[in-house]
């Protein structure tokens, strides 16, 4: 019984140190060295947030950077958040400087 208690410990301490990758509503996760979702259809005047949510061994520096320079996060390290409200329908894609294979679209309608 004992030995169950402790395993059933280290779990729940091995669990809440965990974060979660499933994104809010209209959030953006930047989590292994990818953005998730890669694209979001938000309607017109939304905000969206992106989070940092890296963990490991993978390099925790992002930014958000519009490809028409529109918007700019700045480094944002392992837990920063940046957002950004979109007051024009349209296509826009983004990226991060910090890894050009990472990009990104929100779609406003």
């Amino acid at each position: 019984m004992k030995l169950g208690t402790i395993l059933f410990g280290i779990i729940v301490v091995f669990l809440s140190g965990c974060k979660e990758e499933v994104p809010g509503p209209n959030e953006v996760l930047m989590v292994h060295s990818k953005f998730y979702p890669v694209s979001i259809t938000i309607p017109n005047g939304t905000t969206v947030t992106w989070r940092n949510n890296e963990t490991g061994t993978y390099d925790p520096t992002h930014s958000v950077t519009s490809d028409s320079n529109i918007f700019d996060s700045g480094d944002l390290y392992r837990d920063a958040i940046f957002s950004y409200t979109f007051s024009t329908s349209g296509t826009f894609t983004y990226h991060d400087n910090h890894h050009r294979e990472m990009k990104g679209v929100v779609v406003v309608l």
